[in-house]
């Protein structure tokens, strides 16, 4: 099975995590309150099987989530259907070698054991949307001064005009300049959260920390692909 699946968001929670600490030898037990997302993952369906020869690279496609087939498009309605499955709402690639992607069929079931053994994870959503927000919610801007003198720019950015590009060759700001815009809605990936535990009957995983999102938002659920020392030093003890 692939270190990945597809889920969704349930919200968070707390977990009482019993862990050894100290010296080998002379490890005690010691009992840690962990905040926790809940994350329903899967179960997931193969959808597609890309190949080097056909597709120019080896990989597979899993979908999750049945939608109802009015409220998808006849294209992706034929594609599930080609692999013997209902409808899906999400469809997302997993990258993975010739000789594994040997190993699937077309509508085979992903389930939350594909994470098994797996003691770190990236995971990946698109944080809330807030909107127009001005430059004190975007950038952290501490504002204007607030004592008398200032009338109605508490919250101004103040002045851009020295921030133009060389002089004699526009009047416009630089690009990237901090300006109020559009926050939030973009895709975020938040990497090497510790796995918890997980629920194999319920398809649930929990992972400690936050995750982007909001409850009931569509997440991607990969093995970390990077560790600093202390946590790929783990990583290999458990190996």
């Amino acid at each position: 099975m692939p270190a990945a699946i597809i889920g969704k968001k349930i919200g968070m929670t707390r977990l009482y995590v019993t862990r050894k600490e100290g010296e080998e030898g002379s490890e005690i037990e010691v009992v840690t309150q962990e905040p926790v997302t809940v994350i329903e993952a899967g179960p997931c369906f193969v959808s597609q099987i890309k190949s080097t020869d056909r597709d120019g690279y080896d990989a597979i496609q899993i979908a999750y989530e049945d939608v109802k087939a009015r409220n998808s498009t006849m294209p992706l309605i034929g594609h599930d259907g080609k692999a013997g499955i209902s409808p899906k709402r999400f469809h997302r690639e997993v990258r993975v070698s010739a000789e594994e992607a040997a190993n699937y069929q077309l509508g085979q079931a992903v389930t939350v054991e594909a994470l098994s053994g797996v003691l770190f994870v990236d995971v990946i959503g698109t944080s809330k949307g807030k909107g127009f927000a001005g430059t004190m919610k975007r950038w952290n801007f501490k504002g204007q001064c607030a004592s008398h003198g200032t009338e109605r720019k508490h919250r101004s950015p103040g002045s851009i005009a020295s921030h133009a590009t060389n002089r004699g060759f526009s009047g416009r700001p630089k690009k990237g300049k901090k300006m109020p815009g559009h926050l939030g809605s973009e895709q975020i990936t938040v990497r090497s959260l510790e796995v918890i535990g997980c629920d194999k009957d319920k398809n649930l995983l929990w992972v400690k920390g936050p995750v982007p999102g909001p409850n009931q938002g569509m997440l991607m659920i990969r093995e970390a692909t990077r560790l600093y020392k202390r946590k790929a030093s783990k990583v290999a003890k458990a190996s």
